[in-house]
């Protein structure tokens, strides 16, 4: 049986909530960001997206390209509310819900609770109710699976809605660029470009061996692509594999001045990790970015997972003492994460298994 995947994009989420609250930033070009010379746009309103303005730019380009913009400090809190009201409404026509961050989602409304007569349907009534209950407008992409049903979301933003029947799929992908399919950035569309190939309808007729012994596995991926193949189901929970928080300095600062930073992201971190009811993390890690960007990792795996917040700052902390670059090194970001999530039954036993006699 086929099925009937709903993609929903919430339009500029942050911005728009801005917009919303703030009856003064209506029609002006709203950039959520903090102003400095490390920041990065975290969204921007499409008024401020006509002069350039996108999401991760660095804040200052941002300044550069839109003066008049008016600048906004994220609100975290309050955009995970709204979220929360756009889920509820996602909850009333299904559970099969696979969120992707605060403001999309994918949703599986082959069989729905509201017996409603079709995707379509569904989709305008979630929209509709989008609109009504929370202010905020949303674009939907409704197609046969994920893969389609995403692009289709993006086809007639904002507030748009965009079906992609079964019969409708191979033309509908036929003339879009290869840099529409998901995983294939600007170094895999240059590969394809070397093989002639531009657009999916190229890549669909290039045959399967002649990818498969370029690109491997993702050359059969990138086949079945081409022909509006994916199987990959709405997963409704997904277990939690990592939990962590950064952030920028001012300024860049020496390893040894990192640590009132770090312990504010343990603190940060080990409150997320506490709304975790089944599972617990037992690996500590530790990210560090110098001034030239380069990235490192340490991570330690105790015998026991962490128990407090305590603990997780003294690892965090400790983890430090493993970075082997010279002390002149000055850091611009730091992180601390948890990993290697596992039952929590599974996590008191596992230690036991290797005690000795």
């Amino acid at each position: 049986m086929l099925r009937k995947i709903i993609h929903v994009d919430m339009d500029a989420f942050y911005a728009s909530v801005e917009q919303r609250d703030d009856p003064a930033l209506r029609g002006r070009p709203v950039v959520v960001a903090w102003k400095g010379a490390r920041s990065v746009v975290c969204a921007a309103s499409y008024e401020a997206r006509r002069f350039g303005v996108r999401s991760a730019m660095p804040a200052l380009r941002a300044e550069a390209l839109c003066p008049h913009a008016v600048f906004v400090p994220p609100d975290f809190p309050r955009y995970r509310e709204a979220s929360r009201q756009v889920r509820a409404i996602f909850a009333r026509h299904t559970d099969l819900i696979e969120p992707l961050s605060l403001d999309e989602a994918y949703l599986d409304v082959t069989a729905n609770k509201q017996n409603l007569p079709s995707a379509t349907a569904i989709a305008t009534s979630i929209r509709a109710d989008i609109r009504a209950e929370t202010g905020l407008t949303a674009s939907a992409g409704v197609a046969p699976n994920k893969f389609i049903a995403k692009i289709a979301s993006d086809w007639h933003k904002p507030d748009g809605l965009f079906v992609v029947r079964p019969e409708q799929v191979l033309d509908f992908l036929a003339p879009l660029a290869v840099g529409r399919i998901p995983g294939v950035g600007k170094v895999m569309e240059a590969k394809l470009a070397a093989l002639g190939i531009h657009t999916v309808a190229e890549l669909r007729a290039f045959e399967l061996p002649a990818l498969e012994a370029r690109f491997g596995r993702y050359g059969r991926r990138l086949h079945e692509l081409s022909l509006g193949i994916d199987e990959h189901a709405v997963v409704s929970e997904r277990p939690t594999q990592q939990i962590s928080a950064e952030d920028t300095f001012a300024d860049d600062v020496p390893l040894a001045a990192t640590g009132p930073m770090i312990e504010a992201l343990a603190q940060k971190v080990w409150r997320a990790a506490e709304r975790e009811s089944v599972r617990v993390a037992r690996t500590v890690v530790l990210k560090l970015k110098t001034r030239e960007f380069r990235i490192l990792t340490r991570s330690l795996t105790p015998p026991l997972p962490p128990a407090d917040a305590a603990t997780l700052t003294r690892i965090a902390l400790s983890l430090r003492e493993r970075v082997d670059l010279p002390e002149r090194t000055r850091y611009r970001l730091v992180g601390v994460g948890l990993g290697g999530f596992v039952d929590r039954h599974d996590a008191l036993v596992q230690p036991e298994l290797f005690a000795p006699d």
